[in-house]
């Protein structure tokens, strides 16, 4: 038995098209001499006109809400559309427009429009597909107060996101490229690593690199100072733990980017590493500190690259410092070394300050990075407030160009080669 509407459900214009007073809010498919109410308050939303129309058959869609300007409505068809195979939109405040087939050439075509002053079907905007790599600020390494007893944990690396490859940050798959249009604004930060220890405490978390949609979390600090099972701090990936602590954890929204920093079982009490991009942070083991976790390594400017290395824990007076991971994580420091920081625009993790007064003191986690692929066809405009290291370069044997960003925030663009 088919399917009936009751009557209640239509308004009748006086014409041939009978409207459906409830407000669309999702996806549909259309039907034949009906009117429909498309409320995008929420999301944007494509009507599919009707499939095998014969001439003559009308549909008519209005902007119920006025958001259309904001969420656009978009109206596909197996046919074409005035005469064209490509999508249209409904882009402007309370937009309305009626369309009838003709034939298969034409398809369907709008015959009239609410809201004069607009056209009644713009063209779908082009969209250009961009991979990314996003790379926090790392870590710092936590500081000691307490000569020859008790060593700090290090900094664990930046989160690391990227669409490029098969692998992001904390192993998971690659994430989905962004799809972005031109002469529209989007926003890059690149995050500061956290600031060095210099009062024997714990460390500091680096900061956000950002761009467009995606933010990648600071590195985590390592734990220091003379508080018993001291916890190191969460990011991007964990900061490493001294005197019997737990390392941080790694985060895991808006996405998993890293690994967690270890812990400190230790008798001895020495620093565990930070956790990078690829690898957890080491627990420190009998006189030894924990090595950083390795970062990631990442080709999307050509070339192979490490990014997010965890830092290496600090020792006891006699012990041995933990190995900063691949990818610009910093040493820890032992009784005759000072830890070392994270490199720049690695994202690594700070090394881990040792217990002794003059090398107890924390180093810095290493600074983000945002490096962008997209088709040569485009340029990048950028804002003043951002450095580049690579601007609109050509990747050798490819069809693409990459921008790389280096320091601070600002806006960029997408245009015509």
């Amino acid at each position: 038995m088919g399917f009936t509407k009751a009557t209640s459900d239509y308004l009748d214009s006086g014409g041939i098209i009978k409207w459906i007073t409830t407000p669309k809010t999702a996806d549909f498919t259309a039907i034949s001499k009906e009117g429909y109410f498309v409320n995008t308050t929420s999301a944007a939303i494509t009507v599919t006109l009707p499939s095998s129309p014969n001439a003559g058959d009308e549909v008519s869609i209005v902007d119920y809400a006025g958001t259309a300007d904001t969420n656009n409505i978009t109206i596909t068809s197996n046919d074409n559309i005035n005469g064209a195979a490509d999508d249209k939109v409904i882009n402007y405040e309370r937009g309305g427009v009626s369309m009838v087939y003709v034939d298969a050439t034409q398809g369907w075509i709008a015959y009239n429009a609410n809201n004069e002053t607009a056209t009644a079907l713009a063209d779908v905007p082009l969209t250009i597909a961009v991979d990314y790599l996003v790379v926090a600020g790392g870590g710092s390494g936590g500081g000691t107060r307490s000569f020859g007893t008790t060593a700090s944990g290090a900094g664990g690396a930046g989160g690391l996101r990227t669409s490029y490859g098969s692998t992001t940050g904390g192993g998971g798959s690659a994430e989905s490229s962004l799809f972005l249009q031109e002469s529209t604004n989007y926003t890059v930060t690149v995050g500061a690593g956290g600031a060095g220890n210099i009062s024997h405490d714990n460390g500091n978390p680096g900061s956000n690199s950002v761009f467009s949609t995606i933010t990648s979390t600071g590195g985590g600090y390592g734990s220091g100072g003379s508080n018993s099972s001291a916890q190191a701090g969460s990011g991007g990936s964990g900061g490493g733990a001294h005197y019997a602590g737990t390392g941080g954890a790694a985060v895991t929204s808006p996405a998993v980017q890293g690994y967690a920093g270890g812990d400190d079982a230790s008798s001895e009490r020495n620093g565990a590493g930070g956790g990078g991009a690829g690898a957890a942070g080491a627990n420190s083991i009998s006189n030894a500190a924990g090595d950083g976790g390795n970062g990631l390594a990442v080709s999307i400017t050509g070339s192979s690259v490490s990014y997010a290395g965890g830092g290496g824990g600090g020792a006891t007076f006699t012990g041995e410092g933990g190995s900063g991971g691949t990818g610009g994580g910093g040493n820890g420091a032992n009784g005759n070394t000072s830890a070392i920081s994270g490199s720049n625009n690695t994202g690594g993790g700070g090394g881990g300050g040792s217990a002794s007064d003059t090398y107890g003191y924390g180093a810095a986690g290493g600074s983000g990075i945002v490096s962008i692929r997209y088709p040569n066809t485009y340029q990048v405009t950028v804002a003043a407030g951002l450095t580049t290291s690579q601007l609109n370069q050509s990747i050798g044997g490819t069809s693409d160009k990459v921008t790389t960003f280096t320091a601070g925030t600002g806006t960029i663009t997408f245009g015509a080669a």
